[in-house]
């Protein structure tokens, strides 16, 4: 079966992002100031085989840990569908 995975990783809250920071600061100068929190992550879309979800869920997850996201500075989520 085919799979696809749309995988959101974003910086862990606990942690400053200098990126989401500088882009607050940036709707500021443009008068927006109504924005108050920006994170900004990575967004990334996998197409996979497997036999079944299950398996796919396990490959997505290995991917995301050890290779897609830093697990001491990101956090990461996917939703996975059936693709044809």
């Amino acid at each position: 079966m085919k799979f696809k995975a749309e995988i959101d990783i974003m910086p862990l809250k606990e942690l400053l992002d200098p990126q989401g920071k500088a882009v607050i600061s940036g709707l500021k100068n443009m008068g927006i100031s109504e924005i108050t929190d920006v994170r900004i992550g990575k967004h990334i879309s996998i197409e996979i085989d497997a036999k079944d979800e299950k398996t796919a869920k396990s490959k997505l997850d290995r991917a995301c840990k050890e290779l897609l996201s830093n697990p001491i500075m990101e956090s990461y989520s996917y939703d996975i569908k059936s693709h044809k």
